[in-house]
């Protein structure tokens, strides 16, 4: 009777990892036994070798390049029982990937992978002067319903204009055209890419304007178009349709004008940098309704005007400051205080006056405080402990008339570059010079007596010197 129940029991586990196995087998079985169409193989293969050289046949990869081994960014999905590319990814991405070759061709085939939603070319045209290489201009469409990534990265030998055929990719989420040769104005067309969520085409040779289609990306979260040549103004309505956006990037551009009153509008940003442009016409107030900014970067534009017209206190998860060579005037406000996540603040080489709030040091998270080059006045306040946490990253040499407090420093902890204020310094010298003489006389007491009794005695003998005439 036993012998039966542990016959059925092991029957049973038997029955259970030949259903499992059968399951997995036969769902694994399906995958590996499934094909490429030769039309998909053709094209992918072609594909490769424009970028890659002649020399490429694939002819180690068995069954097929979605098999047992599959070629390094290529990725593949099943559709109707066959191997489709997914993803393409050229250049050395990794350790195994393939290389460029030096006269890289774009390959038509590549427009014929139906199914490809992201495709990438990293470092692969890098040579600008020789093998100087344009983007397509023509056939984009044809990727238009599958395509959802277009990346080309580190691409310095990638030069032209970027093609007003990319407009067409209406399922495009991400667009990444950074670091490369491009030149030319954006087209106007990218704007109807209304499913975007990334748009970054920092790092190139671009010009004119920044459209006003921009406006339309309502779904948009990253945007940036730093490290351009872009000129004009800030355009309205891009503040107005972006109302997704987290974060924007227009720094190292020509753009002027004022920052406009709609950009209080962009209520879910968390990083705003305009830096290195030529805007003026100072802060606009609208900037302190947007109350999710975490680092907010305006540096190096002729702005002018006031830093208190803020009121500071509303941007409480401020990280980030940095207004530092805007020409701006006043004193340093009080409200600043309240920001109490500031990490960074930068606020040198500017016209400001008056004397630093010694509250600053009580901001919890603060690692660095930059004031030099301003016309700040007055004694510093700080403790030594300050002074010691921050070293040089608290910059507040080039005010002429600022000075740092002796009593409250050792000589080893003061702020660089500022000098010890003229008045207590003059004090400290009399209380040293004093003590140093009462010091002085109290080792060479013995000897008053002694010398009053020899200026007795030599004036006595001058007296008796007179006489004998």
């Amino acid at each position: 009777m036993r012998g039966f129940k542990n016959s059925s029991r092991f029957c049973v586990l038997v029955t259970i990892f030949i259903l499992h196995f059968g399951v997995w087998c036969n769902g694994d079985t399906e995958n590996m036994t499934a094909q490429m169409e030769k039309n998909e193989i053709n094209s992918l293969y072609s594909t490769i070798q424009g970028f890659v050289g002649k020399w490429w046949n694939g002819s180690d990869l068995y069954p097929d390049p979605c098999g047992w081994t599959p070629i390094q960014g290529v990725s593949c999905d099943l559709f109707d029982g066959f191997w489709y590319v997914t993803d393409l990814n050229i250049g050395p991405i990794h350790d195994n990937s393939l290389s460029c070759a030096p006269n890289v061709e774009f390959s038509s085939n590549l427009f014929t992978l139906k199914h490809l939603r992201s495709l990438s070319f990293f470092s692969c045209f890098v040579s600008p002067r020789h093998h100087p290489t344009s983007i397509p201009t023509e056939r984009w469409e044809f990727l238009a319903s599958s395509l959802e990534s277009l990346e080309f990265r580190s691409n310095p030998g990638l030069i032209g204009q970027i093609p007003n055929t990319f407009g067409r990719l209406i399922k495009l989420q991400s667009l990444v055209l950074v670091e490369n040769g491009l030149s030319g104005e954006i087209p106007q067309n990218l704007g109807d890419l209304v499913n975007l969520k990334r748009l970054v085409l920092a790092g190139n040779e671009l010009t004119g304007k920044i459209p006003d289609t921009f406006g339309r990306f309502n779904q948009l979260l990253i945007c940036d178009l730093s490290r351009n040549k872009l000129s004009g103004v800030l355009p309205k309505p891009l503040f107005g349709g972006l109302i997704s956006l987290l974060k924007l990037d227009l720094s190292y551009n020509n753009l002027q004008g004022e920052i406009p009153q709609e950009i209080s509008q962009l209520k879910n940003l968390t990083l705003l940098d305009l830096s290195n442009n030529k805007l003026s016409s100072g802060l606009p107030k609208s900037i302190q309704e947007m109350t999710c900014l975490e680092e907010l970067v305006l540096s190096n534009n002729p702005m002018g005007g006031f830093l208190d017209v803020l009121d500071w206190y509303n941007m409480i998860k401020l990280t980030t400051l940095d207004l530092s060579n805007m020409n701006l005037t006043g004193e340093i406000p009080e409200s600043i205080l309240k920001l109490k996540k500031l990490r960074f603040l930068g606020l040198n080489d500017n016209k400001l006056n008056g004397k630093i709030p010694k509250n600053l040091e009580d901001l919890p998270n603060v690692s660095a405080i930059y004031l030099y080059g301003n016309n700040l006045t007055g004694e510093l306040q700080f403790s030594q402990w300050f002074y010691r946490k921050m070293g040089r990253r608290f910059g507040a040499w080039g005010n002429q008339n600022l000075c740092y407090s002796y009593g409250l420093v050792s000589t080893t902890d003061v702020p660089f570059g500022v000098k010890q204020c003229e008045q207590e310094l003059k004090y400290v010298i009399d209380v040293e010079m004093n003590s140093s003489f009462v010091d002085f006389q109290s080792s060479m007491g013995y000897l008053n007596d002694c010398w009053i009794l020899r200026c007795f005695v030599v004036e006595l003998f001058m007296v008796i010197l007179l006489l004998l005439k």
